[in-house]
């Protein structure tokens, strides 16, 4: 199969190398001339995934039609925030008939797009002409790149509300180390994979403040009682949470030297500001704007969520993080279910 991907970050040329080792043929779109041509020249990112070596004949070009009229499947890569830009380049500059021959476009972005609240899926078919839900799917679960690219054995989801898509996906993409489930709640998926960068900041900070393994359990425990009551209120089924893409990736993301996202709830918890965070990172944290997303949307649909609420104040309006992870233990006593 001819497989287009978009975006040349560390996840998308994990993917790549996974895909081409399965047998299919890879273009990649990288926006950036000079990222394109050091990984052209080098097969190699150094910093975003250093010591895994891109195939000789994976293509990586700077020109985005080239690489959606190349690809059977496109795997859209890129950050949750630029994703919109994207799929406006990708109208702009490819035909329309070139974009209807795409069987299948697979998302690997986890975030919701500041302002407009929306998820991936809703962006894609926004911007698209003519894209329906069956021809979207969502490839989400506890899967870091450095692991994946090693082929150390991960197992996540492929959603869609068209099964046959999320079964093929399936089958073209499972390897002996990565195995994919299916799973028709795309709505769930989604909401999960972004909701838990919110939650891997705040465990960030309690790793970063020295609190113990029962505040980290409590956090992942309360945390996925956030996810569920977000997601039961936009329509999600309940049981996504308890799966891959839900509790699976929250402890992944949670516990792992890898995870971005708990690496800059860290830096928070040292004292820095939220620039002085980003400044230090190399790679996109999406927790950060996810935090902005999901505290609005906590509003907007009168959903109670304490932590994400803490995370929201201590990175844009400067709370003190101990007095964040106090208020969360003085606050008024309840059942565990509610």
């Amino acid at each position: 199969m001819n497989i287009g991907i978009l975006g040349a970050g560390s996840w998308a040329i994990a993917l790549a190398v996974l895909l081409h080792k399965k047998g299919h043929k890879i273009n990649m779109w990288e926006f950036n001339a000079r990222d394109a041509s050091m990984l052209s020249e080098k097969r190699e990112h150094p910093v975003k995934l250093p010591g895994i070596h891109l195939p000789e004949d994976i293509v990586i070009s700077t020109d985005i039609a080239s690489t959606v009229a190349f690809g059977q499947m496109v795997i859209c890569a890129v950050p949750s925030q630029t994703m919109r830009a994207t799929m406006k380049s990708v109208v702009a500059n490819t035909s329309k008939d070139t974009i209807d021959n795409v069987e299948g476009w697979v998302i690997v972005a986890k975030g919701i797009e500041i302002g407009t609240l929306k998820l991936m899926t809703d962006v894609l078919q926004e911007e698209i002409p003519g894209l329906t839900a069956d021809k979207v799917l969502v490839l989400s679960g506890p899967s870091h790149a450095e692991e994946v690219s090693r082929d150390i054995p991960t197992t996540i989801v492929a959603a869609s509300e068209n099964l046959k898509l999320a079964e093929k996906v399936q089958t073209e993409f499972t390897t002996d180390a990565f195995r994919i489930y299916t799973n028709t709640d795309i709505r769930g998926v989604e909401l999960s994979s972004s909701v838990k960068n919110v939650i891997a900041l705040a465990a960030g900070i309690c790793d970063g403040l020295g609190l113990g393994d029962n505040t980290k359990g409590a956090l992942l425990t309360r945390g996925i009682a956030e996810m569920m009551r977000l997601g039961k209120k936009m329509g999600a089924k309940i049981e996504t949470f308890s799966g891959l893409a839900g509790i699976g990736d929250l402890i992944t993301t949670c516990i792992s030297k890898h995870s971005r996202n708990r690496h800059f709830g860290e830096l928070i918890a040292a004292g820095l500001s939220l620039d002085e965070a980003l400044a230090k990172m190399t790679m996109v944290a999406e927790g950060v704007t996810t935090t902005k997303s999901v505290y609005e949307l906590s509003k907007k649909l009168e959903i109670e969520m304490p932590i994400t609420e803490g995370v929201y104040k201590t990175l844009f309006e400067g709370k003190n993080v101990k007095a964040a992870a106090r208020d969360l233990m003085v606050r008024d006593v309840k059942p565990e279910w509610w």
